[in-house]
């Protein structure tokens, strides 16, 4: 009898165990769920905090372009200028964009043509430099003989010549030239210097007014 009620004890015992462990092994891990609950939140806060800085660098990209525009605005005078077109309402970015490209290419124009003025000019200096060094040449000539020249021809006589000479070609000017317009006044001019200015021409012209300027001094 003892060792029956030994058997029975453990044959419950033993069921006891098997439906316990079988109890546990269908219960859900708490210590998981746990585990769980608590990375969530985390998840949707590494979430919000991406949103929360794509948010904020598009909100400073946009803020830099609006500032781009406004400065533009603000630097092109033509868009300061009051465009009745419009009326009073903001110019849009195309606008801006456009006067924009407007005055750069104006600018341009007026940087190239600036430099052509300053081109000219250093021509111009150029040759002011070259006649004040012949100038002077011909002062310190004159300065170191000051008797040369006083048996010469006197400037009087010497324009007396000069006029003599562009009085005649004057009249063959005046007779060929028309100005009816630039065109036909250039095409004048050349048949002029081609008929009247040829060498054997313009000592004919030399050599009869220094016969009538002889004449008048002797």
């Amino acid at each position: 009898a003892l060792f029956m009620e030994n058997a029975r004890k453990g044959s419950i015992v033993s069921r006891a165990n098997s439906i316990g462990s079988t109890s546990a092994s269908s219960v859900p891990n708490t210590d998981d769920e746990d585990s769980d609950y608590h990375q969530e939140p985390f998840k949707e806060s590494y979430k919000d905090r991406r949103r929360r800085a794509h948010t904020q660098a598009e909100q400073k990209r946009r803020d830099a372009i609006k500032k781009g525009y406004d400065d533009l605005q603000a630097i092109v005078p033509t868009c300061e200028q009051q465009d009745f077109s419009i009326g009073s309402q903001k110019l849009s970015k195309a606008i801006v964009l456009q006067k924009t490209i407007d005055y750069i290419q104006f600018l341009h124009k007026e940087k190239k043509k600036q430099e052509e003025e300053v081109s000219t000019l250093r021509k111009d200096v150029m040759a002011l430099k070259i006649m004040k060094v012949n100038y002077e040449q011909i002062v310190k000539a004159h300065q170191d003989n000051p008797n040369e020249g006083k048996d010469q021809v006197s400037d009087e006589v010497k324009f007396n010549v000069f006029q003599g000479i562009m009085d005649s070609l004057f009249q063959s000017f005046n007779a060929s030239i028309s100005v009816t317009s630039f065109q036909e006044l250039s095409a004048c001019v050349f048949s002029w210097i081609e008929e009247h200015c040829k060498p054997q021409t313009l000592r004919d012209v030399v050599i009869g007014v220094l016969h009538q300027v002889k004449s008048q001094l002797y």
